[in-house]
């Protein structure tokens, strides 16, 4: 299989990723040495879920991003237009409410959620302008936007080991575990390709968003933006 170009078609994203789902959580795992999974937890700490919330869960793949939501009382809905990943959600996560809807336009009507999050997704829309406004119009005045992406490691020398080095052997890291390897060349290069902290933040104003700011996960690596409807 090819990969997806970064101009991102949409059929050619969904293609990659329904061909890589069924060790998707698996290679990620290993390709961060489980430090997604502290990611995962500052993101839901961000998210701050609430009994009750209606929590929208973007670019879900199977659901292992939505899980943690239910430990603090609220209704994960995980959404990705990669049927694909989907089916293997439904496997392995059979009390998720999975839904297939495209993120820039998403299959909801206005002010339904109380809280919208993506991880690692929004750089893989055609738009993600468009994606961002669409999550502004699903949720409520005054619920949460967050936004857990690849950025640029703040520390130069870091920035250099991680964009030049790391970067560069993930697609042989892939190789070891993944389903469709070349998928992770064209995920290093969207990572590489993909604005900065500030440029994101901006994007997020621009969408209709309010107060956005973030925060840095391991140096820069990872960042969390924030914001409110």
């Amino acid at each position: 299989m090819a990969r997806a170009d970064l101009d991102k078609q949409p059929t050619d994203v969904r293609r990659m990723f329904d061909t890589v789902a069924r060790r998707y959580d698996l290679t990620n795992d290993l390709m961060t040495a489980g430090i997604q999974r502290s990611w995962r937890r500052s993101m839901v700490a961000a998210v701050a879920p609430r009994r009750g919330d209606l929590v929208l869960d973007l670019a879900a793949g199977t659901g292992s991003s939505s899980e943690p939501f239910a430990a603090h009382g609220a209704t994960a809905v995980p959404c990705d237009f990669s049927v694909g990943m989907l089916r293997q959600g439904r496997k392995v996560r059979p009390g998720l409410p999975f839904v297939a809807g495209d993120g820039t336009r998403l299959p909801f009507l206005d002010d339904t959620f109380d809280a919208v999050t993506i991880s690692y997704g929004l750089r893989n829309f055609v738009d993600p302008l468009a994606g961002l406004r669409e999550m502004r119009r699903v949720t409520r005045p005054g619920g949460r936007l967050v936004v857990c992406e690849f950025s640029r490691p703040v520390n130069g020398a870091l920035r250099t080991v991680y964009l030049d080095g790391v970067m560069r052997a993930l697609p042989r890291i892939a190789s070891v575990t993944a389903s469709a390897p070349d998928a992770y060349v064209y995920l290093a290069e969207s990572i590489r390709a993909w604005p900065d902290q500030p440029e994101l933040a901006a994007m997020v104003a621009e969408a209709g968003w309010q107060r956005p700011e973030w925060r840095n996960l391991t140096g820069g690596i990872v960042a969390l933006h924030r914001a409110t409807a």
